[in-house]
C-alpha cells in the first residue's frame, strides 16, 4: 500500500470540548486537503466560534462551508479561514447560522447543512463529504497555492453557490473587494486586521491581505451580491465592503461544478500567476497531491506489522510536514508585514509556533528536511532584520503574535548552526541573537526591540540575577535559550560570549527552593513565593505546574537531578511522576504529554543510568497518548510538535537539549526504518541513508540489549547528530526483559 494511504487527517480533529470532559480540548487539527508545506489548506468549516482554531471540530454535526486557508493544531481561537464557499439548493438565509463571531439577525436556520461522518472521507490531499440538507457531494483537493472544490448536485432546477468573503476564524475580515472579470472568472482581496479579531481574538495583532483569482467551470445564470443579510444593487462589475457575500445561481447543472482558486498573500498578480501555474482538472490535481505526499514520505520509510502504528506514524509525519508553510508565490515573491515585496533564493515560510516546535519538530526536521529548517531560519531572520528586533516567538504572516514565552527562534537558529545548516546570514543571525539575549536597546545603529524578558519592568533584575520575578517558566525558557546561545557562540569562536551565557544558564540552580525541594518562582527580592497548592500550584508557570515545570532544565539534567534533588530521589520522583499520570487523558497534573513542558522527560532516565526506564515509559507514551480516531491526540497537536515527538521516538530518538547535537536512544517502534539524508546539508560520509534495524520485533522485545553503528558497538545511551547524518546502519539488539 502507498504510504500516503496510511494518513488519516481525522485523527485528533476534535476542537473545543466541554469543560467537564477535558481541560484543554482535543488535537484541534483540520481534516482538509493539503500538500506538504502548501500555502493552501482547503478544509470544511463546522463553526466560527469558541476555541475551535481550525474552524472544524469532529463533535459538530453541521458544515457551514469550505474555506481555503487554515491553521492546524492550534488554540487561541485561531485565524485564517478565508474565502468560504458553500453549495446550496434553493433559497437560504444569508448567514451560515453557525458563525457566532458575526450577529445573525434576520434568518433562522442559516445556510449550514447537517452531515454524517459516515459520508465523510479525509485523505492526504483530498476531502469529501455529503451535505445532507441539499444532497450535494462536496470534494476538495489542492496544489501548493491553488485549491479546487467540486460540487455534485442532485436533480434540481435551483443549484446555487454562496461565497462568504467576510468570514475569518476567530473574528471577521475587515474589508473585501470582488471584481467580475467575465462570466466564470472573479478576482479580489480580503483584508484582515486585529480590529476584526483573528489570532487571540485580535491580541495576536495579525494583519494580512489575501488575494484570490477564481474560476468556475460553469457560468452562473445570475450573480447577486449581499451584505448584512441583504441583497445589494451594484453598478458595474465589482463590489466592496465590510461584509461582502456573493450568490451564484446556476439553475440546472447536469455536470459537477468546480470552483478553482489561486491564492496569494502578495498581490492580485501573484494570485493569478499562482492559478495559471498550478490549476488543472480536479482528478489530476488530486493525483498530483497524492504523489507529492508519497514523494515526501520517502524521507522516512518504515516497515512494521502493526497497521495502527503505521497509520499513526504516517499521520504524524503528515502533520510535521504541513508547517512552516510556503508564503511565497510561484515566482518567489512574498510580502512582508510592512507591505514591502521581496524575492529571495530561499523559500519564504510562515507559521512558526516556536515554544512548541523547537523541542521535537525542528530536531526531527534537521534530520529529515534540513531545507525546511534553513528556509525557516532565513524567514525569521529577515523578518527580525526588517523590524530590528528579536526573532519572532510565534510568527504568522511576518508578525510576532507574542504567544507563549521564551526566545525559541534563537534556539532553532543556534541548533541549526551547530548542526551545519548555515545557508543564511550567520553573522547577522548571531548579532540578533546576542542583542536579544542582552536586552539591547540598539543594534546596527538603530533602536532594537528585544522579546526579553517580556515583563520589561524586571529587565534589570533579569540581566543582573538571571531570573524573571514571579515567572518560573519564563526564567527557565530564557536560560535554555542562553545555553543555546552559549553553543552558538562556541561554534562561532566567540569564547567570551560562550562562557558568559553558560555561566548565566547555570544560574537556574538559584531557583531551587530547599524548603519545597523543587524549583519555584521568586519575587523581585529573590524570596521564594508561598505556593498554596504546593507542587501542583501554577503560580509563575505557563500551561504547567511547579511539579511539571521543575524538570525543564534540558541542558543540565544531571546537575538538576543529582546535585539538587539527589539521584535516588530524582529517580523515585520521576517514577511517581509517570506512574500517577493517565497517559491517555487530555490533561494531567503529573506527567502531561498533552503539553510541551513535559516532552522528552521520558529520556531523562538514560542520563540517570536507568535506560530501561526510558525504553519502558517511552513505549507507554507512544501506545497510550496516541490513538486512532478524533480523540487520537492527547492534547493540541501544536503545529507539528506532538506529532514530531511520536515520529522521532518511533525512529528511536529524542533530542533533549536544543543546540546540543546529541540524540538520546529509545527502543524503535518499527523493526526497520530508512532515513533519506540530504547531500547538501548532511555529511553522508558513510551513506546517503541511515538504516535503523532491530534484530527482533520491537513490539515483542521492547528493551535494548546492545546498539551498533556501522558494526561498532555504542557504549552510551545516545548517538550524535553527526553519527545519524553520516549515514550507514544503526542496529538495535533487543531483549524481552530489561
Amino acid at each position: 500500500m502507498n504510504k500516503f494511504e496510511y494518513v488519516d487527517p481525522l485523527i485528533g480533529s476534535v476542537g473545543e470540548v466541554d469543560d467537564n470532559e477535558a481541560c484543554h480540548g482535543g488535537g484541534k487539527v483540520h481534516p482538509g486537503a493539503c500538500v506538504p508545506g502548501g500555502l493552501v489548506q482547503l478544509s470544511p468549516d463546522t463553526i466560527t466560534a469558541g476555541d475551535n482554531g481550525t474552524g472544524y471540530s469532529y463533535l459538530h454535526n453541521t458544515i457551514e462551508g469550505f474555506s481555503f486557508n487554515h491553521m492546524s493544531g492550534i488554540g487561541w481561537y485561531g485565524d485564517l479561514g478565508n474565502l468560504q464557499v458553500m453549495p446550496v439548493v434553493g433559497d437560504t438565509d444569508l448567514r451560515s447560522g453557525t458563525n457566532a463571531e458575526v450577529p445573525f439577525n434576520k434568518g433562522t436556520l442559516g445556510w449550514c447543512s447537517p452531515f454524517s461522518h459516515e459520508n465523510e472521507c479525509a485523505k492526504a490531499g483530498y476531502y469529501s463529504v455529503l451535505l445532507n440538507r441539499y444532497n450535494i457531494k462536496a470534494e476538495a483537493t489542492v496544489s501548493e497555492r491553488t485549491g479546487m472544490l467540486k460540487f455534485t448536485y442532485p436533480e434540481t432546477d435551483d443549484a446555487r453557490v454562496i461565497f462568504n468573503f467576510s468570514r475569518r476564524i476567530g473574528g471577521h475580515a475587515d474589508f473585501q473587494s470582488v471584481e467580475i472579470i467575465d462570466s466564470t472568472t472573479f478576482k479580489g482581496y480580503i483584508k484582515c486586521t486585529p480590529a476584526g479579531g483573528g489570532f487571540g481574538r485580535g491580541h495576536g495583532n495579525i494583519s494580512y491581505t489575501l488575494c484570490f483569482y477564481m474560476k468556475l467551470s460553469h457560468a452562473p445564470e445570475e450573480i447577486k451580491f449581499f451584505e448584512n443579510e441583504e441583497f445589494v444593487n451594484i453598478s458595474g462589475n465589482s463590489y466592496e465592503g465590510e461584509d461582502v457575500g456573493m450568490l451564484a445561481l446556476f439553475g440546472k447543472l447536469s455536470q459537477p461544478l468546480t470552483v478553482s482558486v489561486g491564492l496569494s498573500y502578495t498581490d492580485l498578480e501573484g494570485a493569478q500567476k499562482n492559478f495559471e501555474a498550478e490549476n488543472t482538472d480536479f482528478d489530476k490535481m488530486r493525483r498530483t497531491a497524492e504523489q507529492k505526499w508519497e514523494d515526501v514520505f520517502s524521507c522516512v520509510d518504515v516497515e512494521g506489522s502493526d497497521e495502527t502504528d503505521l497509520t499513526l506514524f504516517y499521520t504524524c509525519l503528515y502533520h510535521t510536514l504541513l508547517d512552516p508553510r510556503i508564503m511565497a508565490d510561484t515566482d518567489g515573491r512574498y510580502k512582508m508585514a510592512d507591505g514591502s515585496i521581496h524575492k529571495s533564493t530561499y523559500t519564504h515560510r510562515t507559521m512558526f509556533s516556536g515554544w512548541d516546535v523547537y523541542r521535537s519538530e525542528f530536531p526531527l526536521l534537521t534530520v529529515i528536511r534540513p531545507d525546511i529548517v534553513n528556509d525557516t531560519v532565513n524567514s525569521l531572520l529577515n523578518i527580525a532584520l526588517l523590524k530590528n528586533s528579536s526573532m519572532a516567538k510565534w510568527e504568522l504572516m511576518g508578525i510576532d503574535a507574542g504567544c507563549m514565552v521564551g526566545d525559541p527562534a534563537l534556539i532553532v537558529t543556534a541548533d541549526a548552526f551547530v548542526k551545519g545548516i548555515r545557508n543564511f546570514d550567520t553573522e547577522k543571525a548571531y548579532a540578533v541573537s546576542l542583542a536579544s539575549a542582552n536586552c539591547s536597546k540598539e543594534l546596527f545603529g538603530k533602536e532594537f526591540h528585544s522579546v526579553r524578558p517580556e515583563d520589561f519592568k524586571f529587565t534589570d533584575i533579569y540581566l543582573k540575577d538571571a531570573y524573571v520575578p514571579y515567572r518560573l517558566s519564563l526564567s527557565l525558557e530564557l536560560l535554555t535559550a542562553d545555553f543555546a546561545l552559549h553553543k552558538f557562540a562556541q561554534a562561532t569562536g566567540n569564547k567570551k560570549d560562550a562562557q558568559y551565557f553558560l555561566d548565566r544558564a547555570n544560574r537556574y540552580k538559584e531557583n531551587y527552593d530547599k524548603h519545597l525541594g523543587f524549583l519555584a518562582p521568586r519575587d523581585e527580592n529573590g524570596e521564594f513565593l508561598f505556593l498554596e497548592e504546593g507542587l501542583y500550584d501554577t503560580d509563575g508557570c505557563v500551561e504547567s505546574n511547579i511539579l511539571q515545570q521543575t524538570w525543564f532544565v534540558p541542558y543540565d539534567v544531571e546537575g538538576l537531578c543529582c546535585e539538587l534533588f539527589g539521584k535516588e530521589r530524582a529517580i523515585n520522583l520521576l517514577e511517581k511522576f509517570f506512574d500517577k499520570a493517565d497517559l491517555s487523558a487530555l490533561w494531567n497534573d503529573d506527567y502531561n504529554h498533552s503539553n510541551e513542558p513535559c516532552h522528552n522527560i521520558t529520556h531523562y532516565f538514560n542520563i540517570l543510568g536507568k535506560p530501561h526506564r526510558t525504553q519502558y515509559w517511552t513505549r507507554r507514551v507512544q501506545k497510550e497518548s496516541y490513538r486512532l480516531g478524533p480523540f487520537g491526540f492527547c492534547g493540541n497537536e501544536d503545529v507539528g510538535q506532538l506529532s514530531a515527538w511520536y515520529v522521532l521516538s518511533a525512529m528511536g530518538f529524542a533530542q533533549i537539549c536544543p543546540a546540543e547535537p546529541v540524540y538520546q536512544l529509545n527502543t524503535p517502534l518499527f523493526q526497520k526504518a530508512k532515513v533519506k539524508l540530504s547531500k547538501e546539508y548532511h555529511g553522508c560520509k558513510t551513506a546517503d541513508t541511515l538504516e535503523i534495524v532491530c534484530d527482533k520485533n520491537p513490539l515483542d522485545f521492547p528493551y535494548i540489549k546492545e546498539v551498533y553503528l556501522n558494526g561498532n558497538k555504542i557504549n552510551s545511551t545516545f548517538v550524535t547528530y553527526e553519527d545519524i547524518t553520516n549515514g550507514g546502519r544503526l542496529e538495535f539488539i533487543l531483549s524481552e526483559t530489561p
